[in-house]
């Protein structure tokens, strides 16, 4: 749903995909591309059981707030935080706004970084040119899946012993580490899976 301003447009796009028959499944994603929007992203964000994702229009969000486009985004920090909590508050998956300069690779690194960073799913993109460097920074490194099954496997021995937290490399390891890890295994596994079909 393009510039998505309020749990009633969400509302209404369900309806419309209830009365077509859409099956329950069918999930709605939000386009968050106005300052009206970002300035609702909680109401938005728990609105209605299909919304499953958000899609951060940073290219509409530059327009509308007489914005520059910047290498660090700073001016859109504040409007991609905010998304960013009410996302993860209401437990949505959020994609970063596109990166318009198909020519500057490094750039375009430089910005998914930073979206890794700051907590997001993935990224939008507008060219085939930027999508393996993007699968490449947004996908668990080979380095962090093997700290990940440490801290996992050393974590569940640890349990076993009837201890609550452990040391993996000199950090202390406790349930919160360990979500992470499992999420990046879970991650990894499913990019596996997604490469391997036909």
């Amino acid at each position: 749903m393009p510039k998505v301003e309020s749990a009633a447009d969400v509302a209404q796009v369900v309806a419309l995909l209830d009365a077509a028959g859409a099956p329950a499944s069918m999930a709605v994603w939000a386009m968050m591309e106005t300052p009206k929007g970002i300035l609702r992203a909680e109401e938005i964000a728990g609105s209605h059981p299909r919304l499953a994702l958000f899609v951060m229009g940073t290219n509409d969000l530059v327009k509308d707030m007489r914005a520059r486009h910047t290498p660090m985004r700073l001016p859109m920090v504040a409007a991609l935080g905010i998304g960013m909590l009410a996302a993860r508050a209401y437990g949505l998956t959020i994609l970063d706004g596109v990166y318009n300069d198909i020519q500057d690779s490094e750039g375009f690194r430089t910005v998914c970084r930073q979206g890794l960073e700051m907590g997001f799913d993935g990224k939008t993109l507008i060219h085939p040119s930027q999508v393996e460097p993007c699968n490449e920074v947004f996908a668990p490194s080979s380095a962090e899946l093997e700290s990940a099954a440490k801290i996992v496997a050393a974590f569940r021995a640890a349990e076993a012993e009837g201890k609550g937290v452990v040391t993996v490399d000199g950090r202390m390891i406790e349930n919160l580490h360990v979500e992470q890890a499992e999420r990046a295994l879970s991650l990894a596994a499913a990019i596996r899976e997604l490469q391997a079909a036909p």
